[in-house]
């Protein structure tokens, strides 16, 4: 098996359209919530969401491209760019047969689908549907967009296991490169789901917050208090390859990853197991394929969305994979950025990179009073970033249908 580093990142967020400004902001504790200025939110339970602010696309594409491309398309390509230039590629001086890309996504080009019905069934019903209206929603279309860009001729798929989609991909792009079937993939996942549509639906279902009086500490991951999460948009890339090809183009190596655990709930449509069965086991499959007992890890990002019944399942889990007094910082950064969904495992894993790479974790922001049963368990980060040795950090995801994905990062030697 092959060693698998990280050599580049990319990050478009509710709280930072770099990689930069979105750490710079973690470790700041400011929140990315705010009034949806997509659409009249007079009607709906929630009018609040984490959007990404001040986007252009226009120094990605050219004017007349912009309209090929579905939100979470153009923030995918905002990322990957970042990340490649990040990582100092200069691809036509490599194999890209051997470089492929493996993107995560849960919607896809769902305003894209809203718009393009939208204007069929206020018409006559003549089907007058944009050439592009296809390409644009399908999720799998930015992988494909990323690998034309660059030429790349290698793997190229997108996982849709919903909010563990990116984790899942990461996962995958990891394996791929151990197994020897690539030398370099770009990773990661994004979403663009602040619509009628998404924020309807969640409404519909019970998962969003309604604290529309006070969005800015709307998710409160482990406050008893909490009513659901935030909807968040954005994307995150991260460029894996082997260590040697690294070596080989002298690179430079940001972190390792080391372990991915891939499970199940097998227990319900929307709802995480009571006692986390799922997350046991796909946090105890990252640990023994990194070869490394519970202890070891320093951090975890929880999925911790700040709903009710998740946060707490998770919070079991974890007491039953690591012990009811871990040394390990827990955070939820979820608290600023709110979920990105089928993107929360990318943002996740990069904030699990920077920890590693800077020996600082990022806080909880607006939790005050934690779930009794485990107030006095977990250093669960607290409103403040903390100093500490970050030699491993785990990211944790998890999605509708039961999916689970816990991947391990370690900080890099020779």
């Amino acid at each position: 098996m092959k060693r698998v580093v990280i050599t580049g990142l990319g990050a478009v967020t509710p709280i930072g359209n770099s990689v930069a400004e979105y750490w710079n902001s973690l470790i700041s504790g400011i929140s990315g919530a705010g009034p949806i200025t997509r659409f009249d939110t007079s009607e709906f339970k929630t009018k609040f969401a984490c959007e990404v602010k001040n986007f252009d696309a226009g120094f990605l594409f050219e004017k007349n491209e912009i309209r090929k491309y579905d939100l979470f398309t153009q923030y995918a390509v905002h990322a990957a760019d970042e990340a490649v230039k990040n990582a100092n590629i200069d691809f036509d001086t490599l194999n890209k047969n051997r470089i492929g890309v493996i993107w995560g996504c849960g919607d896809g080009g769902i305003s894209t689908f809203e718009e393009q019905i939208g204007e069929y069934k206020a018409g006559n019903g003549t089907p007058r549907f944009s050439p592009f209206f296809i390409p644009k929603r399908i999720v799998n279309i930015a992988s494909g967009v990323i690998s034309i860009r660059y030429g790349l001729r290698g793997i190229n798929y997108t996982t849709a296991a919903a909010c563990s989609a990116s984790n899942t991909a990461i996962i995958d792009a990891f394996n791929y490169i151990r197994w020897g079937k690539a030398d370099m993939i770009i990773s990661g996942g994004s979403e663009a789901s602040v619509t009628e549509s998404s924020i309807g639906g969640f409404n519909a279902s019970k998962a969003l917050s309604t604290s529309n009086d006070d969005y800015s500490t709307a998710s409160r991951p482990f406050d008893i208090t909490r009513d659901g999460f935030v909807l968040g948009e954005g994307a995150g890339v991260i460029i894996l390859e082997s260590y040697e090809h690294a070596v080989k183009r002298n690179a430079v190596i940001l972190a390792e990853i080391v372990g991915g655990g891939l499970a199940a709930d097998a227990y319900h449509l929307t709802g995480t197991h009571p006692e986390g069965e799922g997350a046991v086991l796909g946090m105890e499959l990252a640990l023994e394929e990194a070869e490394i007992t519970p202890d070891k890890i320093d951090y975890i990002n929880a999925h911790a969305t700040s709903t009710p019944t998740g946060d707490l399942s998770e919070l079991k889990a974890m007491e039953k994979v690591f012990g009811p007094h871990s040394n390990a910082n827990i955070s939820s950064t979820k608290s600023m950025t709110g979920h990105l969904l089928g993107g929360a495992g990318a943002i996740e894993a990069i904030a699990c990179i920077k920890a590693v790479q800077e020996n600082i974790v990022p806080p909880t922001i607006n939790t005050k009073t934690v779930e009794p049963e485990f107030a006095d368990k977990f250093n669960l980060t607290l409103e403040k970033a903390q100093s500490r040795i970050v030699n491993y950090a785990m990211s944790n995801t998890f999605g509708f249908g039961g999916h689970v994905a816990s991947s391990i990062f370690k900080k890099f030697k020779e």
